[in-house]
């Protein structure tokens, strides 16, 4: 029988809006975490106003918020807030990403929050981090990706860098948020106490750098990686190279994939051609190297015949895939990268997996995002409130729902 999924049992409250905290608590839910969506009444987590949008629902809220209960209360009422401090005191994690101090002022800081339930784990996502001259700024992961030097390396020399079009820093300060959240929970085990995270969309985007600081630091700052186009010029061929019919990306920068790549474009007398035949004199003649590979790519008859003969040569190489392909592709299909679900509104809807795999626990979402305060019934229950204490928080707005969740 398969094991139930690594983190059951794990109780979180995620109090997190648009991105970076909601993409960090799915994950959590897809490892197993019961995770509670608190949202703000009416208006609910900013990213139900973001499209895409089938009526009033936003599929981007949807890929977000998959495997959630959601809970919409007002936290400015006594009541509400009582009710979320009472799902604090039997949590395992609090997830928040506002900018650093609006939370202590509503009573639900780091603070606060550990004197209640001093086993917490706290998790604050935050553009800048809670410290530093910048802590106070907001922020979005557009701002991180630009301030982290990052953008200023992509696009083509002379024109304005381009937008990257995937959060790169909202999901990758996600992940870390995720990674860091579970290494608190273990260290708990022997401390018998939670802690605070404090994580920074500018950090991850500069943790990120795998070339370029070293680049810097170890040339005596002689060397800073700019925008390069296509390719990359320490790395000869990576790169980006036209077809006929689109564009493919093949990686021969090692000696061997090379040698491999010059014989199939340029027969043995490339393959033996002193200038191409180690990493750094290919670099120096780099431009020579990829007319020719160019020439070979566009003297095929499509991107798939390049592929064919270079995939039968041994060379890595992959098709640029529009988004329509990505969801045909039949390795994505074999992984289960895009899942089903039954919405109780849009009906059956497909969206991403997130991409977790173990050989002995399924962790494949079981609940769609849900409605605006679907579950607040059952889980002010939980929370010891009674009927009349639930039902009088309803009629007051304390407790709010959508139409289609009272029916859901």
């Amino acid at each position: 029988m398969p094991q139930l999924p690594p983190l059951s049992g794990v109780k979180v409250i995620d109090y997190s809006h648009f991105l970076a905290g909601p993409y960090l608590s799915r994950s959590l839910a897809a490892l197993g975490a019961e995770v509670i969506k608190v949202e703000r009444p009416r208006e609910g987590d900013a990213g139900r106003r973001h499209p895409y949008f089938v009526g009033d629902q936003s599929g981007y809220f949807l890929q977000q918020n998959m495997g959630k209960r959601g809970l919409c209360v007002d936290l400015k009422d006594p009541r509400g807030l009582d009710l979320l401090k009472r799902l604090v005191a039997s949590a395992d994690v609090f997830v928040e990403n506002y900018r650093p101090g609006t939370l202590d002022r509503l009573g639900l800081g780091y603070a606060a929050l550990s004197a209640i339930n001093p086993r917490l784990v706290y998790c604050s996502v935050s553009a800048f981090g809670h410290t530093g001259p910048m802590a106070s700024r907001a922020g979005f992961g557009l701002i991180a990706e630009a301030m982290s030097g990052a953008m200023a390396m992509v696009g083509v020399p002379g024109e304005p860098p381009p937008l990257l079009r995937m959060p790169v820093a909202d999901m990758y300060s996600g992940s870390h948020a995720a990674t860091a959240i579970c290494a608190a929970l273990y260290g708990r085990q022997a401390s018998g106490r939670g802690q605070h995270i404090d994580i920074a969309l500018y950090d991850c985007m500069v943790s990120m750098h795998d070339y370029a600081i070293q680049c810097y630091t170890m040339s005596g700052g002689r060397e800073i990686p700019v925008q390069t186009g296509y390719d990359l010029p320490n790395s000869t061929i990576y790169g980006i190279f036209p077809a006929r019919d689109g564009y493919l990306v093949i990686a021969a920068q090692v000696d061997d994939a090379w040698q491999k790549l010059a014989r199939l474009v340029g027969g043995e007398a490339l393959a033996a051609d002193p200038r191409f035949l180690t990493p750094d004199v290919r670099n120096a003649n780099r431009e020579p190297a990829l007319a020719a590979v160019r020439a070979w790519t566009m003297a095929q008859e499509s991107a798939a015949a390049c592929i064919a003969a270079l995939d039968k040569a041994g060379v890595p190489a992959a098709p640029v895939q529009r988004i329509d392909e990505v969801l045909e592709d039949p390795q994505v299909k074999a992984r289960g990268m895009i899942i089903e679900q039954d919405h109780p509104v849009l009906g059956r809807v497909r969206l991403a997996n997130t991409p977790f795999r173990f050989s002995d626990a399924d962790v494949t979402p079981k609940r769609p995002a849900p409605l605006l305060g679907q579950h607040n019934a059952e889980i002010a229950r939980e929370a010891g409130l009674g009927e009349a204490e639930i039902a009088g928080m309803v009629k007051d707005g304390v407790l709010y729902a959508e139409a289609a969740a009272t029916q859901a």
